[in-house]
């Protein structure tokens, strides 16, 4: 097939998040297929932005056609934001007929997190004869509403109500990442027969050089802190990825309160919002069996959560994630072979149905404290197998390639 990807934050190994795209199109580029992703010059997810000046430009990445169209810079979650939303698909409206022509896609896939993509994709799929495709990464505008407080009449959640209703209505297949979603998308309008769920998920190559102790090495300071962590006999429970508020991270340095003088050592490794805050907050604290680490590349994930005893993942309460979560954190663990302390209220819970771990209440700081109790008194072996069924799940139903096929059974 010719599949044309809309993904206005798309990202590559070179590039950054947003990896999704990049893998999936790698697989079915591996598949035989023919794979366009179209993006925007400029993402605030990508740590490294593509070189436009000013034209449109394209490239190949292992395979994939990458058209990346100028965009304009922003900060935050303002004016600028949506100005540069409102570029990328001007931009990619008034080169719609030209594209479709060029590439002839069998398939048009909208996948830019906000749904408006949905209009322009419509207008491509048309053009060329295509199935639409739209894919689901978060329930706009119901999250902006319940995760960020913005009112249902505001004119941005309206705009983005506008685009869900009809994405549900005009699209011949939805894709979804988040599986218990069915009763909300027929509440708007969804034909269930047309939905699909396809979830996050893994490279399982970026996992083959776990066990090599010369894979990705970690930075010395990192690597001589969780060295000193183990010989004290401490059991070490760690933190990778985004320090936000959605993280929860609070509730784990509330924790680490609760356990002081207990054989833990509690390591964080990432960067966002609420870092510097927490940071200072440990120090305020005295928290001294806390330990902060800037981020690392990604090929050095692996190595470091294989130095974990116990993988913290944790969740703010709210409604939202009654349709379900799918966070790349958590797979990263279950891939790493580790068990997993996972505080959270949602819609699916992997952990459990792994039985990869524990799962303790949201926003419950003795729960968690308890949990990491509960863990750390297990021998090593007893969570080996806890990590050893978390892979096998993680295998199971997110590797990659299991999920390009589906996404392809999807449009069959």
């Amino acid at each position: 097939m010719r599949l044309l990807l809309v993904n206005h934050y798309a990202g590559s190994p070179a590039h950054g998040m947003e990896f999704r795209p990049y893998y999936l199109a790698r697989e079915w580029v591996r598949q035989g297929h023919e794979v366009t992703i179209v993006a925007a010059s400029y993402s605030h997810v990508r740590a490294v932005q593509p070189e436009v000046a000013g034209e449109p430009r394209e490239e190949i990445i292992d395979g994939i056609r990458y058209r990346w169209l100028p965009t304009p810079h922003y900060a935050g979650n303002g004016v600028g934001r949506l100005r540069n939303i409102l570029s990328f698909l001007r931009q990619l409206r008034a080169d719609a007929w030209r594209l479709t022509r060029e590439l002839r896609p069998d398939a048009v896939i909208a996948s830019s997190t906000y749904p408006m993509d949905i209009w322009v994709a419509r207008k491509l799929a048309k053009l060329a004869k295509a199935k639409l495709v739209y894919e689901v990464h978060d329930l706009w505008p119901l999250s902006l509403i319940e995760l960020s407080g913005m009112s249902p009449r505001h004119p941005f959640a309206l705009l983005c109500g506008k685009a869900e209703a009809d994405a549900y209505r005009d699209a011949d297949v939805v894709v979804s990442m988040l599986p218990c979603v069915h009763e909300h998308m027929a509440s708007r309008g969804l034909d269930l027969r047309r939905l699909h769920v396809v979830p996050n998920g893994f490279a399982p190559e970026e996992w083959q050089g776990l066990a090599s102790t010369t894979s990705a090495p970690l930075g010395a300071t990192l690597a001589a802190h969780l060295d000193a962590e183990r010989a004290a006999g401490r059991v070490v429970v760690g933190y990778a990825g985004s320090m936000g508020l959605p993280n929860a991270l609070d509730v784990l340095l509330d924790a680490a309160a609760r356990l002081r003088g207990q054989p833990l050592s509690f390591v964080l490794v990432g960067s966002g919002h609420e870092a510097m805050r927490l940071m200072e907050r440990a120090r305020a604290e005295g928290l001294s069996h806390v330990r902060f680490f800037a981020p690392i590349p990604k090929a050095q994930i692996p190595t470091l959560l294989a130095r974990f005893d116990i993988a913290y993942i944790g969740w703010q309460r709210t409604p939202i994630y009654r349709f379900g979560i799918a966070p790349n954190k958590l797979i990263d663990y279950l891939m790493a072979g580790r068990a997993v302390l996972h505080s959270v209220q949602a819609g699916n819970d992997p952990v459990a149905e792994a039985g990869a771990g524990l799962t303790v209440p949201p926003e419950d700081a003795a729960a968690v404290a308890q949990g990491l109790l509960q863990l750390a008194a297990l021998s090593p072996a007893e969570r080996a197998a806890m990590g050893e069924r978390g892979r096998a799940f993680a295998m199971a139903h997110h590797a990659y390639p299991v999920l390009a096929a589906r996404f392809i059974e999807a449009l069959s």
